[in-house]
């Protein structure tokens, strides 16, 4: 989720302040909690329904699986096909609809959310020559359009900064398909930039297929090739042939293992696929990934490769004038560390290796060829104590002469900078000022060399914006600003630090309308804490929108993100996953403690690894929480490794197939800690038919437990059960969407968070 952040959207205002909200609001919930004769919800009880939730048989089944009993009485949610699914789903689409219905100003939220996202995006452009490929989305669009500026013959100078009037679309998704359900996934220009591939799919599936088109003419000049997914494109000089990724066709592998057995293979523009040569992968883990990469002059191919999201990589080079582009001959520069590195072949010939061997938070070497022992690697950028490397750029052009320049982009706790150092020594030279307290997006360079790069940016107010940076001069200038225009609340955001638990700090941010509380108000609480992804700041409508309408929006930096390096990844992965939803609950606490909100008012939110969190969260701590918005989720993690991408997060949460992490997984595995009669948070379930990584049975199988659970109400509980929700979306994926379909799911999110903590829109 942090992916995509999911719901980017916005609300409107209003005349009354949010104190005047949160107060009115809460008193008005306490009255409605106090009143046993006018419930709020009752079960299901929606004007002209029936009370009970839609039937959904418990099945007495309980399987020994690595010396643990494990019930599972909703397995047969797992089959999306089947007539009893259908049924039963259907009956949750009519559900959701009579809840849906009772939410306010709905059209008012989903106006105001396509005012904040007309400031569109934008990306860094990237430089073939004097021609660019860069990314848009204006207003009016669905989609993010693939764009070049055609050069202009004879040009000396430089381009200082976009020049629209040379602009042209290579590929928009629209254009493509009306739908809006085609998406673009991947692009890539050859060395030259005559020639583009690219790589759509469609109902977000993700299973990209690549094309390559020809810059110029805009005619498709090769493809498609299938079984693509996340396949890397590393062109070799001329665009006559390219390295790329692609998984064995499924008559090749075992029944249910179609998403994994992926080869780097070469193929040559005009070729049939199937004859593409293999040059990498046979014989090695089947939930490898791949990256490739060749160097400019085409001398070096590079090849790492995980086990699937694995933190570790092993890494290959071959030197292509010694052997063919058909039969590399790979020499090893690491394998079997645990550790994440990634090799790049400069232009002065020197291998640049970022990796956070013995480095927790990311170091950069150097070496040469010859020197790929881990002994012979050269320190250029130390480790920092506090902030995590990113990236960096080289700045070489020959009109910088002996003083080429050194980029690197960090994250220090969440926060991006810019540091400039000498390229032969690493010797820090200064700073790259940024407009704000942002991120910063990849830095780009030119191919070829030069004195320029570009980078993206953006905050929690500020749309995507690019700047270029100028090494001859030291200064950094605006290149382009998000394309459209939009006004963007006043919110002030502060960044907190709390303890958790076990006396771990970990950091937040907290967006209001005021600095500090002047009274509790509704608070939707975010987090994700795994995969080492770091939640930075990010203008998102959704965001906006909430603090609009008088509301507190915070993020937490859990352990198991990347907000203080690996060792904080490693923290909340596996045997120590706890750490993750301890440091959640404590979030929680500190905003209650604090005066930010209450418990009533306090609704929580994440999707895909940020869905299992909230999952976790409300059946660990359910009185803690009032409304829980779970996105995508992970919720069943014994079984999670049969569905979807699964097989690929083993390393990050650990696999039922060994006794000791199935311990650890069945902890906390939201799905098998629902208890009868326990008063739940209001939950709202939201599930993509075409997600191909999680899969919605997860969502199926939890809404099924918990509607059963509140169902079965003690003799201490009042007759206010709040309601729990599945809403489900067809031809949709767990990635990108049309913007049309993400406002539709930030509306219904936001409405049913406001519903239940008290915020109103409009």
């Amino acid at each position: 989720m942090p992916e995509d952040r999911w719901m980017h959207g916005k609300a409107a205002a209003s005349p009354r302040s949010g104190a005047t909200w949160a107060s009115e609001n809460a008193a008005r919930r306490q009255r409605d909690r106090a009143d046993a004769k006018v419930p709020r919800y009752r079960d299901t009880r929606v004007a002209g329904m029936e009370r009970a939730y839609p039937e959904a048989e418990r099945l007495d089944l309980v399987e020994e699986i690595s010396g643990h009993r494990v019930a599972d009485p909703y397995r047969w949610l797992e089959d999306a096909d089947t007539e009893q699914t259908e049924r039963w789903a259907n009956a949750q689409d009519a559900l959701f609809a009579a809840h849906q219905a009772r939410w306010p100003d709905r059209d008012g939220l989903r106006a105001r959310l396509l005012d904040l996202l007309a400031a569109g995006v934008v990306s860094p452009p990237v430089w073939r020559g004097e021609r660019n490929f860069f990314l848009r989305r204006t207003a009016d669009q669905e989609h993010a359009v693939a764009l070049t500026t055609d050069p202009v013959d004879g040009a000396t100078t430089p381009p200082t900064g976009p020049d629209p009037a040379r602009e042209r679309v290579l590929i928009d998704p629209m254009a493509l398909d009306a739908t809006g359900t085609t998406t673009l996934d991947a692009w890539q220009p050859s060395k030259e930039g005559h020639l583009l591939a690219y790589q759509l799919s469609a109902g977000g599936t993700e299973e990209s297929v690549i094309r390559v088109m020809d810059v110029a003419t805009g005619d498709s000049v090769d493809g498609p090739i299938d079984r693509a997914r996340y396949s890397p494109v590393a062109w070799l000089p001329g665009g006559k042939a390219y390295y790329y990724v692609r998984r064995l066709p499924p008559e090749q592998v075992p029944p249910g293992e179609e998403q994994y057995h992926r080869r780097v293979l070469l193929h040559r523009l005009g070729a049939d696929p199937a004859d593409d040569v293999t040059v990498f992968g046979a014989g090695l883990d089947k939930t490898n990934y791949y990256s490739v990469q060749v160097s400019r002059d085409g001398r070096w191919l590079v090849v790492a490769a995980s086990a699937g999201t694995a933190p570790r990589t092993d890494v290959w080079i071959a030197d292509l004038s010694a052997s063919s582009p058909e039969t590399p001959e790979f020499t090893v520069v690491q394998q079997g560390v645990d550790a994440q590195t990634s090799v790049e072949v400069g232009r002065d010939g020197r291998l640049y290796i970022s990796t956070d061997r013995d480095a927790p938070r990311g170091k950069l070497c150097v070496t040469t060829p010859d020197g790929l022992d881990y002994d012979d690697w050269q320190e250029l950028i130390p480790e920092d104590p506090e902030a995590v490397l990113d990236g960096y750029a080289i700045l070489d052009g020959p009109e910088l002469a002996e003083q080429s320049v050194l980029l690197c982009s960090w994250t220090r706790h969440a926060v991006g900078e810019i540091t400039v150092h000498r390229l032969r020594t690493g010797e820090p030279t200064g700073t790259v000022p940024l407009p704000g307290v942002g991120s910063v997006g990849g830095i780009v360079e030119r191919i070829e060399g030069g004195h320029e790069a570009w980078f993206g940016y953006t905050d929690h107010v500020t749309p995507s914006s690019v700047y270029r940076y100028d090494a001859l001069t030291g200064e950094t200038t605006l290149w382009t600003s998000a394309p459209g225009t939009v006004q963007a609340p006043d919110i002030t955001t502060t960044q907190v630090t709390y303890t958790s638990s076990d006396g771990t700090e970990v950091r937040m941010f907290v967006m209001s309308q005021e600095a500090s509380p002047s009274a509790p108000r509704p608070t939707v609480l975010y987090g994700y804490g795994g995969f080492g992804l770091p939640l930075t700041p990010a203008y998102s409508a959704t965001i906006l929108a909430w603090v609009e309408a008088g509301g507190v929006y915070a993020i937490a930096g859990l352990r198991g993100g990347g907000e203080e390096g690996e060792d904080w990844h490693r923290a909340g992965m596996g045997a120590t996953k706890q750490n993750v939803f301890d440091d959640f609950h404590a979030a929680a606490e500190w905003l209650i403690a604090n005066g930010w909100t209450t418990q009533e008012q306090l609704g929580i939110a994440g999707g895909s690894n940020g869905g299992l969190l909230v999952g976790a969260a409300l059946t660990q701590r359910p009185e803690l929480y009032s409304a829980v918005a779970c996105a995508a989720p992970l919720l069943d993690m014994v079984r999670y490794e049969h569905f979807g991408l699964g097989a690929t997060w083993s390393e990050e949460y650990g696999t039922a197939s060994d006794p000791e992490q199935l311990g650890w997984l069945l902890a906390y595995s939201p799905y098998h800690h629902v208890q009868d009669g326990v008063d739940y948070p209001a939950t709202l379930f939201t599930v993509f038919d075409g997600d191909t990584r999680v899969d919605p049975f997860h969502a199926r199988k939890m809404c099924a437990a918990l509607q059963h659970a509140v169902s079965q109400p003690p003799a201490d509980r009042g007759p206010d059960v709040r309601p729990i929700l599945l809403r489900r979306e067809k031809d949709v994926g767990h990635g990108a969407r049309a913007v049309s379909r993400s406002v539709e799911v930030s509306v219904d999110t936001l409405g049913f968070l406001g519903a239940e903590t008290g915020l109103r829109f409009g």
